[in-house]
């Protein structure tokens, strides 16, 4: 009785083809937004949640800013004061902070330094202006989570007999050497020559990190010893802006922080900021960050985030819904006649309500699976033609796809009922 009903109800949603389509249309619409903007909101928030996570849920990053100004009032820090004067500014991590930090923590395993530095980076006929170059040791290699793709990276050797030699990022090899294989050649950092002895990998993100000294692309960077950084560039720097020069003198950028356990860090942070309260007492000129906390907030707000876009889209369904439930108030109507025929020749109530169930889920149900069509070219779509990333989950296809059938049949229950109620007489009667 049930697949007799089931091709019943087909074919009277084929009689009127257009009509069927327009009132499947709104949850092929709704059922297709959903899907594309879930998949579009956790392509966008999984990127941040992995950028985020390349800077290790078990480091502690300390950074170097520049204070604000004081206003004119506040002229009681002679060390401002005096700073003015001589036209250098002077703040940031010291590396003695870098030494009490690594020596004091109990927690930490490993501690990184930096020194960030731009100059121009040169090849030949080749030329980065501005480059960013990292002073930093050995341990930056583990710490940031880089991959050599050719050649070494910095050795403790290198640090302690101060060499001239460099590790480029993909980019850098890219833009400063081309095709040509940079290992063992030489190239130009401001005033002073280096031998390329590494080529790091691609990075996955490539583009900007979170929480990096400066946002630029990272696989441009250029990797020299600590001690070649200090000694040949020195920490005093030439800082040019439009109509005037500036002097400033910053001896470490960034200090990483690696601990043991993810349960450490965030007492690990607080017996840094502690300790750094005790030699910058007046200057705000560091930052500390967390990227576990980071990436628990993203995660956070990508929930909240997907709970809001799947919110909106499911109000498409919604309406998808209210349409089917309109169509098939009308379709009771005009079927009127042939309820009370089926009435009089033996039809039950709950027949006459299965009937139109069916009806209504097989509305409901093509739509979705015609939406779950549109839902996933979508997300291809935007992919193709931006540089959005966009991902696809099977829970979002099934959620999209049981809240258009359970719509169907919520919807259609009231017009099946009041088919079912109706009286066989008046109904042989209507015209």
């Amino acid at each position: 009785m049930l697949w007799i009903t089931l091709q019943l109800g087909v074919r009277n949603l084929l009689l009127h083809k257009l009509r069927s389509f327009l009132t499947m249309l709104g949850t092929i619409l709704g059922v297709g937004s959903v899907i594309a903007m879930l998949a579009i909101g956790e392509g966008s928030k999984r990127k941040a949640v992995e950028q985020i996570r390349e800077l290790g849920a078990t480091n502690v990053i300390v950074r170097s800013i520049k204070p604000e100004p004081e206003n004119e009032g506040e002229s009681s820090n002679s060390s401002a004061t005096q700073q003015q004067n001589s036209r250098v500014l002077e703040y940031g991590l010291k590396y003695r902070d870098f030494e009490r930090l690594r020596d004091t923590l109990p927690t930490v395993v490993r501690a990184l330094p930096i020194a960030l530095l731009r100059k121009d980076a040169q090849h030949g006929g080749r030329r980065m202006a501005n480059a960013r170059i990292l002073g930093t040791t050995p341990e930056c290699l583990k710490v940031k989570n880089l991959v050599v793709h050719r050649g070494r990276f910095l050795t403790d050797t290198d640090l302690h007999v101060t060499a001239n030699v460099c590790v480029l990022g993909a980019g850098a090899a890219q833009r400063l050497f081309g095709y040509e294989d940079p290992l063992g050649k030489d190239l130009l950092l401001g005033p002073s020559a280096y031998r390329v002895v590494g080529v790091l990998d691609q990075q996955a993100s490539g583009t900007e990190r979170p929480g990096a000294m400066s946002q630029s692309n990272f696989n441009n960077d250029v990797y020299i010893p600590l001690t070649a950084a200090r000694r040949r560039f020195g920490e005093l720097q030439l800082i040019v802006r439009a109509g005037s020069v500036e002097f400033e003198r910053t001896q470490l950028s960034e200090i990483t922080l690696t601990v043991a356990s993810e349960k450490l860090v965030s007492q690990t942070a607080a017996m840094a900021r502690s300790l750094l309260e005790k030699t910058h007492t007046k200057d705000n000129d560091y930052e500390i960050q967390v990227p576990l906390e980071l990436l628990r907030q993203a995660e956070q707000e990508k929930r909240i985030w997907n709970l809001v876009l799947g919110s909106i889209a499911g109000i498409a369904l919604l309406v998808g819904g209210i349409g089917i439930m309109n169509i098939m108030l009308a379709t009771v109507t005009e079927r009127t006649r042939e309820i009370g025929i089926r009435r009089a020749l033996g039809a039950r109530r709950r027949d006459i309500t299965r009937q139109f169930l069916v009806e209504t889920t097989v509305l409901s149900s093509t739509g979705g699976l015609l939406g779950i069509l549109v839902g996933i070219v979508i997300p291809l779509v935007v992919t193709a033609t931006s540089e959005i990333e966009t991902v696809l989950s099977w829970w979002s296809i099934m959620l999209a796809f049981g809240i258009s059938v359970a719509t169907g049949i919520m919807f259609g229950m009231y017009p099946a009922r009041r088919a079912a109620m109706m009286d066989p007489i008046e109904a042989l009667r209507h015209e």
